[in-house]
């Protein structure tokens, strides 16, 4: 009996994810996994055979508990004592694309495959999207 190996020429499918009203890690969660291709039977975790994703509504986005005011978003610019921080309550109203690709980056893997996936997602603030062409699927969480 032999076993098929996917490869990463394989074709490709759009999907689109409506984060309205959901929480963020949620839609992060299933981005992520669709991302890797872990929804296909022929997934394989040295191969990257995951799809696109179109993440929209990504400002109405819920973040559970006390997240909004107390999580915060760091990062430092490499100068000596220049550790920049945010208030998830800020980046929310100012940049929920970067909230939200944060989240998925976070859920896909620290390897080369995971970096190569995260450039397959696509997320925008409101309801409509540039990507009508490549016939996207919707997903429902």
């Amino acid at each position: 009996m032999s076993s098929t190996m996917p490869k990463a020429t394989d074709a490709r499918k759009w999907y689109v994810i409506d984060a309205a009203g959901v929480p963020m890690g949620h839609t992060a969660a299933k981005a992520a996994s669709i991302l890797r291709g872990k929804h296909k039977p022929t997934f394989a975790p040295h191969a990257d055979c995951g799809d696109f994703v179109i993440i929209v509504n990504a400002e109405k986005a819920v973040l559970t508990g006390k997240k909004l005011t107390q999580k915060k978003y760091r990062h430092h610019t490499g100068w000596v004592g220049h550790l920049k921080e945010t208030s998830y309550e800020k980046l929310m109203q100012e940049n929920p694309e970067f909230a939200m690709k944060l989240a998925v980056k976070g859920m896909l893997p620290d390897t080369v495959i995971g970096r190569k996936a995260l450039t397959r997602v696509r997320i925008f603030r409101g309801a409509e999207h540039n990507h009508e062409a490549q016939k996207p699927e919707a997903w429902t969480l």
